[in-house]
């Protein structure tokens, strides 16, 4: 009997059809079923949960169902299937989420590849933006690397063995944090920790009833406070206290500060909740910033952040309200040149900035021989008349581009970075910036894959001075034009286009975008000529992109048609076959959705005898030669001569 390999773990509590939508990507996985194991833990739930759980288990056998009474939260459940677990290693999975089919047997092979006591597997999600933890696959690494901190959720694969070693646990009863407090404490004691990078194992995606959600962050009986208190203290007797802004311990507290405390500073939360439990929330985070907290974390946060560190611990809510309204003003803009397709890939020069509510640039300002944050962001903010200084404009900067599968929620990191610099805007001022490339191959960018069939819009994230935004890649052309000529590509066609918000994307194989509108205006310029098959300049493609087929219509009849890489490697061609059962004379070839020619087909008794772009013998005389060329007798005459 094959070992088991890996042990899922999933609690559920009042789950109902949740259950059945999880259940097909547990049990379809492509790991053989008597490698792995399904534990369903019921934390008794009162609903028909548990009957809908019985019947996926008689019906597979690497099922397993436990059933525990009502804890209120999931750490109980999960100790309790860890406790039963058979497997090498323990995956969890919550009962509204999903794996990707291949998920166990990537991650298993990447743990045991490289000896992992906790291995990370993509995640994609309808809830968080993405994480650059997650732009290449990391084969070993420990919590010195610092990203891991951005991963906190125990979605997650652990070796079993480690996990006992350990006395590992998830603290029972409702005790929210619970994740974090677990798997910071794996991270602290790992030491081989790996990343999967180029796979989408794990779909975390918001359920329609919002029941996934965390509820009633603040209750009383859930301790927020305290439980935040543990999970610092945990950090803080694992690691070494230092002055040093970068040292370890700091750096790994800067994630509980950011997220835990300074959340309660900024926009939205405390412009949306009610002030009077807001004002509560602040002063219990100023409390828990001032006793737990070293002054390095706050000291090592970039400008506005630092800011805002600033007023909650000297206890001005008011100060932070109107710093939180400035600031929900600001807008991340994006500018897009140069768009183009080079050796198969979608090239554009992005550059990204931010600008202040009014619309203009926000600023850094030299003076003393200081820099200060832009005044006209700090209008009305009590405490900042005499300016913020700007220590370091580069602290925790930085910029990357994403691009995301819109029909399943992937996200993929494109090759080329974002490179964040000061540019002088004049009379002592001067405004950050992040600027690169986008080199987008539509073959190589799903980890290594080509992208999948559909849409995929391009954004970008950026963090400069302590303020962060996920912003659409617009640029100046017209929304719903093409953004720039077609390609062939792994013999799919990639049509880029601008959305009707103006964002830049790029459809695979026609999910949406037809081939014949985006290339009809070109198509009419082309003057080439071809016998059986016909250039099209407009077309990018490489070499090795293999044929494309298509319908396309010739006269009235459809035909099957291929587009290929023309005899340059650079750009495309369409080749019909060398028969076509179609009356002698000149026919035009349409694209699908177009009445526009992107040809014509010369047929001479049934066989193809050229192709000609829409505008080829244009008054040149071309056409008569062709046609006497054609002429029956004349090729005869040609032949007894030795010329034909």
């Amino acid at each position: 009997m094959p070992r088991v390999k890996v042990s899922v773990i999933v609690p559920v509590y009042n789950t109902g059809k949740y259950v059945d939508e999880c259940a097909p990507s547990l049990l379809g996985q492509s790991l053989p079923a008597d490698e792995y194991e399904v534990v369903y833990v019921d934390d008794g739930s009162t609903d028909d949960t548990p009957a809908r759980l019985e019947k996926i288990a008689a019906e597979h056998p690497n099922v397993r169902v436990l059933t525990q009474p009502n804890s209120g939260w999931p750490g109980a459940p999960r100790n309790l299937g860890m406790r039963h677990a058979r497997g090498e290693y323990i995956q969890f999975v919550d009962h509204d989420d999903t794996l990707g089919p291949e998920a166990l047997e990537r991650l298993y092979e990447h743990a045991r590849n490289n000896d992992a006591d906790v291995v990370l597997g993509k995640m994609s999600s309808t809830m968080v933006r993405p994480r650059r933890l997650f732009r290449h696959s990391v084969d070993a690494c420990t919590i010195e690397n610092d990203e891991l901190m951005q991963s906190m959720s125990p979605h997650k694969m652990f070796r079993r063995a480690f996990v006992e070693e350990h006395g590992l646990r998830f603290p029972e009863g409702p005790w929210i944090l619970e994740d974090l407090l677990f798997v910071s404490a794996a991270y602290l004691k790992a030491e081989r920790i790996s990343i999967l990078a180029d796979y989408p194992c794990y779909y975390w995606m918001k359920r329609d009833d919002g029941g996934n959600n965390t509820q009633h962050r603040f209750n009383p009986r859930h301790g927020f406070w305290a439980n935040c208190r543990t999970i610092v203290r945990q950090i803080k007797d694992a690691t070494e206290a230092s002055d040093d802004l970068d040292a370890l311990q700091n750096r790994l507290l800067h994630r509980l500060y950011h997220v835990e405390i300074l959340s309660r500073t900024r926009e939205p939360e405390i412009l949306r909740e009610d002030p009077a439990e807001q004002r509560q929330r602040f002063e219990a985070a100023r409390e828990l910033a001032l006793t737990e907290f070293p002054a390095a974390v706050r000291e090592g946060l970039p400008t506005v952040s630092r800011l805002r560190a600033e007023l909650l611990e000297r206890g001005d809510f008011d100060g932070a309200s109107a710093l939180a309204e400035r600031v929900r003003e600001v807008k991340a803009r994006s500018e897009v040149g140069g768009l183009r397709w080079e050796a198969g890939r979608l090239v554009a020069d992005v550059t990204l900035s931010l600008l202040r509510g009014d619309g203009e640039p926000l600023l850094v300002v030299e003076r003393d021989g200081k820099r200060w944050l832009d005044p006209e962001l700090l209008a009305g903010v009590p405490g900042t008349e005499d300016g913020w200084e700007i220590r370091d404009p580069f602290r925790l900067a930085y910029a990357e581009l994403v691009v995301k599968d819109r029909d399943r929620d992937d996200w993929w990191y494109p090759e080329g970075d974002l490179e964040v610099r000061l540019e002088p805007f004049g009379e002592g001022r001067s405004r950050l910036v992040a600027s690169g490339r986008l080199l987008l191959d539509p073959e190589r960018l799903a980890g290594g894959r080509p992208l999948e069939r559909g849409v995929h819009d391009v954004w970008a994230y950026v963090q400069l001075l302590g303020i962060d935004r996920m912003v659409r890649v617009t640029g100046a052309g017209t929304p719903g034009a093409p953004a720039t000529g077609p390609a062939l590509t792994g013999g799919r066609l990639a049509l880029p286009y601008w959305t009707g918000s103006g964002q830049l994307a790029l459809d695979i194989d026609q999910r949406q975008r037809g081939l014949g509108p985006d290339m009809a205006q070109a198509a009419a310029g082309n003057a080439g000529r071809g016998e059986r098959s016909l250039p099209l300049p407009y077309l990018a493609a490489t070499a090795d992109g293999g044929p494309a087929r298509l319908k396309v219509t010739v006269g009235a009849r459809a035909v099957d048609a291929e587009l290929i890489a023309g005899p340059d490697g650079t750009t495309g061609a369409l080749r019909l076959p060398a028969r076509l059962s179609l009356p002698s004379g000149r026919h035009p070839v349409t694209l699908p959705k177009t009445d526009t020619p992107v040809a014509y087909a010369v047929i001479r008794d049934g066989a193809l005898l050229r192709l000609e772009g829409p505008a080829y013998a244009a008054g040149t005389g071309r056409r008569w030669a062709d046609a006497l060329a054609d002429n029956g007798g004349v090729r005869k005459v040609r032949r007894r001569l030795g010329r034909g």
